[in-house]
């Protein structure tokens, strides 16, 4: 097995795509718009990925978050509201905040499910700083550390109520970039007191299965790498004083935040102490670059990835959609 993530081009595998993963043997697939059309079709693709390689609990994720963030859209499925509408919500009712999000994120799962979908990138906890980039903004449960964890710790159980797997994400912070990572390479200036509040948020649930990081050059912990290429961001910062020992992948390789080859960039990111690469964009040049350019999946890195994919193998909650729905709309109502 191959440490990386790839994405597949289409509505279904080309021939050449599924000679290539068959022999490449990747840890996982990502799924975006263009792989999207119905229930039907999503569900023949995912159920295609695992016969491929034989594994019933492959990691099959999509960016499925609400809000702007959506590859999964109506009239097929629900439009599901941005983090912003719980931040709200807990402004005035915090523990119906808390369960409207937990609900929330179970309607997710549960479409999620249906479409053979394993794995959520959600829940962010950036904690929102004032005058940052709004490549965050509403997507953000606000400003609080603790707020952001509240709800946060919502999502991942609501998600594995409804037998998908989250990702905490950007580790070890987002929320204070001036810039879209998308398209450059952010520099956060703040110091330990002030990046403090950015990991909190991390820190308190860094017992969850997944995690992604950000493409930023922190001063304070390394002022000439982005956090998904520095060993000492993922080992000093997001391994031990998060203390996160869950699964950890970078962000999309080709945001333009990153410089340099994919392959070049896949090399590095898993170098630095990543367990995996993401690679979303199915262009089949660079993904053989990238299979050339890696090593296979380390043991410790597999059982994170086992481990994760346990985590929610299995709905513990089987409530119909239309009534995760209306309870969740019930409760964001009193906002």
């Amino acid at each position: 097995m191959k440490p990386v993530i790839f994405g597949t081009s289409g509505l279904s595998l080309t021939a050449d795509e599924a000679a290539f993963f068959r022999d490449a043997d990747p840890a996982g697939y990502i799924l975006f718009a263009r792989n999207i059309a119905d229930i039907a079709q999503v569900r023949a693709l995912t159920d295609s990925l695992r016969i491929l390689h034989g594994r019933d609990d492959l990691l099959i994720m999509i960016d499925q978050e609400g809000g702007r963030v959506a590859r999964m859209r109506p009239p097929v499925w629900p439009a599901f509201p941005p983090g912003s509408a719980f931040d709200a919500l807990y402004e005035i009712a915090p523990a119906s905040a808390i369960e409207a999000a937990r609900t929330n994120a179970q309607a997710i799962a549960t479409t999620l499910r249906e479409c053979g979908i394993t794995v959520d990138a959600l829940p962010l906890l950036d904690v929102r700083q004032p005058g940052a980039s709004d490549i965050m903004g509403d997507r953000t449960f606000g400003s609080d550390p603790m707020r952001v964890a509240a709800l946060g710790r919502a999502v991942l159980d609501g998600l594995k109520r409804g037998g998908v797997t989250g990702i905490v994400k950007h580790m070890p912070g987002h929320g204070r970039a001036l810039v879209d990572s998308h398209l450059e390479l952010p520099h956060v200036d703040a110091d330990e007191a002030a990046l403090a509040i950015d990991l909190e948020p991390f820190r308190t649930l860094n017992w969850a299965p997944i995690g992604m990081t950000a493409h930023i050059v922190y001063a304070a912990w390394d002022n000439t790498l982005p956090a998904s290429l520095s060993p000492t961001v993922i080992q000093t910062v997001i391994r031990d004083r998060i203390g996160f020992d869950g699964l950890l992948m970078s962000d999309d390789l080709d945001m333009k935040a990153l410089s340099g080859s994919v392959p070049e960039l896949a090399a590095g990111v898993v170098a630095a102490g990543c367990d995996l690469a993401l690679n979303c964009w199915a262009r089949m040049d660079e993904m053989i670059g990238i299979v050339n350019a890696l090593p296979d999946i380390t043991p410790r890195a597999r059982e994170r990835r086992d481990a994760a994919m346990s985590h929610a193998a299995t709905p513990t909650d089987d409530a119909p959609l239309d009534a995760l729905l209306a309870k969740r709309d019930a409760f964001l109502a009193l906002a």
